[in-house]
Parts: C-alpha cells; structure tokens; sequence
C-alpha cells in the first residue's frame, strides 16, 4: 500500500512539512505554535504508518530559523521515530540539520541532537544569502 505524501504549509508561525514514501522528508521555517503536540499530530500519525514499510533510505532534511522549547521536544520526538527505521531492518535513515552558519544558537542545537540520536546526523551550514 503506497502511503499518500504528508504536507502542511508554512506560516509565520508553524514550519513547511513534507514527508513521501519514497523517503524524503523535509520541515523548514519557524516552529513557534501554541499547540505544538496538536499541530504534529497528523504528520505522527502518517510518520507511524510509514514506518511500518519505510523507503530503503530515509533522508529529513530540517532546517529551522527558530523554534519554541515545545517544539524542541517534539523534534527529538521526530529523530526518535527515525531510529525505529534501521531497528527494524528496513532501511537507514539520515538527518540533515541545515542552518545559516551565522546562526551559532542553531548550530548548537543540531550539535545537542547529533549527540543523542543513533543515526547518521549531517551538520550543513549555509550562507544566507
């Protein structure tokens, strides 16, 4: 059974989600919602699906501007989701943490995940331009 993409729209306040079965994943923006569990929901539930038969790879590029201690929380939510893909057997998967590399608060935190998550995690700055 092929699994429809997940997507939401970015707004000023919650990030661009897109997630296929193909394997590719991407949220970008600002995660700042009052929320945040309730705006996740879906895009958990779809993630529990796909895990049951997930792509060979796995790739989530993620690459936030800001985002609030509630979401922080349900970003390690989401890496953790990730790890259940190699457990299973099923495939790999690889986090790509993108940041501006004048932005030093979001390097950090993608050092402070990169050292609690067991799947390969990319640290890719970029130059705003």
């Amino acid at each position: 059974m092929s699994l429809a993409p997940y997507k939401s729209e970015q707004s000023a306040k919650a990030p661009f989600i897109y997630l296929d079965s193909n394997g590719n994943f991407e949220l970008k923006g600002k995660s700042i919602l009052e929320n945040t569990p309730f705006f996740y929901k879906p895009m958990f539930e779809w993630l529990d699906q796909y895990i049951q038969s997930p792509a060979s790879q796995t790739v989530l590029n993620i690459q936030f501007d800001y985002f609030n201690t509630s979401a922080s929380k349900i970003i390690v939510d989401i890496f953790k989701k990730l790890e259940q893909v190699p457990k299973n057997g099923k495939g790999e998967a690889i986090v790509n943490w993108l940041y501006n590399q004048e932005d030093i608060d979001m390097l950090e935190a993608g050092e402070d995940y990169k050292s609690i998550i067991k799947i390969p995690f990319n640290l890719i700055p970029f130059k705003k331009s």
